[in-house]
């Protein structure tokens, strides 16, 4: 496939390598040719000094035979453009664009554009891992928004329901429980075990609850 990178940056440039080694054809824009330093030394996809927002530059990246554009400069107002017109007026099947600063998130949000916030994102895991580090992330949507976490069942709730656990709680669905290596779809009438490790999509906020429940911090 055939991606264009906009921003070389530490980002963009790991971003880069990431798509070259996965056999990609990939061009690098960016407006300063010394930010191509910045690219691992086995990187032999193609570089474009030039300014992003620039169509005869977009040209000569091969826009018009993209399938996949990114725009990770540390601009989000450039983010915003570059990517709204790769996607409105090159057709580019697919755009992401990088949000840097989270006060500027509706900017890039205004134009209906997939967005990663790493400053955002970042933040958060950093914060779960300090608040509850018996919980484990093992998938996150949109910027952290909602997330997969992967929870041990501690000896105390061994024997009790799902629906037990889960029933008192909003904002905590169920997706699988592995026991004993092997993974099933529990129902709410599924009795846990002791180490079984079940894991639920939840927002932060009711994650935090979830295993305040499950350490007895709150009323089981």
């Amino acid at each position: 496939m055939k991606f264009i990178v906009v921003g070389c940056g530490r980002v963009g440039a790991e971003l880069s390598y990431h798509l070259f080694k996965s056999g990609h054809q990939v061009v690098v824009v960016d407006i300063k040719r010394e930010a191509f330093n910045r690219l691992h030394p086995e990187f032999r996809g193609r570089t474009l000094e030039g300014e992003g927002l620039a169509e005869s530059v977009l040209e000569r990246a091969g826009v018009r035979e993209a399938d996949g554009l990114a725009a990770v400069t540390n601009s989000d107002s450039l983010n915003a453009v570059v990517s709204h017109i790769a996607r409105e007026f090159f057709s580019v099947p697919v755009v992401v664009a990088r949000n840097y600063d989270p006060s500027l998130r509706s900017v890039i949000e205004a134009f209906g554009l997939q967005t990663v916030g790493s400053t955002t994102w970042g933040a958060q895991r950093v914060e779960e891992m300090l608040m509850n580090p018996s919980e484990k992330v093992v998938y996150s949507t949109g910027n952290g928004e909602v997330e997969i976490y992967e929870i041990r069942i501690p000896e105390e709730w061994n024997d009790r329901s799902l629906s037990d656990l889960l029933g008192p709680l909003k904002g905590c669905f169920p997706v699988a429980l592995a026991r004993a290596g092997r993974s099933f779809l529990p129902d709410p009438e599924t009795k846990l075990q002791t180490d079984d490790l079940l894991n639920v999509s939840s927002t932060f906020g009711s994650i935090s609850r979830l295993t305040a429940r499950l350490s007895n911090q709150a009323e089981a």
